[in-house]
């Protein structure tokens, strides 16, 4: 894997948590072809924003992707109630929880679920 792409593999959720229009403009950067340092400083001016409640909400509910389906009613329930509360941090720590019940690697790589 190139580096780029090992960058962007680790840093993709929080820089949709953080900007949508930041995560559609790196998106197209990869596809086109970029360095690791225009992709690095494209995540650091994302990571400058103050993220909205839309978009973090929009990264969370992408990376529950990964454990709708392997999931208790009740884990379901504790993420909804979270969501619906907008706790961020705690909604953050609880799907890192679950990256390791779940052994998902990739989100247990995701740089957002590494955050205090």
């Amino acid at each position: 894997m190139h580096a780029e792409q090992q960058l962007w593999r680790t840093e993709k959720y929080r820089v949709m948590y953080y900007s949508q229009a930041h995560y559609n403009q790196i998106r197209h950067m990869m596809r086109d072809g970029c360095t690791v340092e225009e992709l690095q400083q494209t995540i650091n001016e994302a990571l400058t924003l103050t993220p909205t409640d839309g978009s973090r909400s929009n990264a969370l509910q992408h990376m529950w992707g990964y454990f709708k389906k392997q999931t208790t009613d009740e884990q379901k329930a504790r993420y909804i109630k979270l969501l619906e509360e907008k706790q961020w941090g705690a909604l953050r720590a609880y799907l890192a929880t679950l990256a390791q019940q779940c052994n998902v690697v990739y989100l247990q790589q995701s740089t957002i679920l590494q955050q205090d």
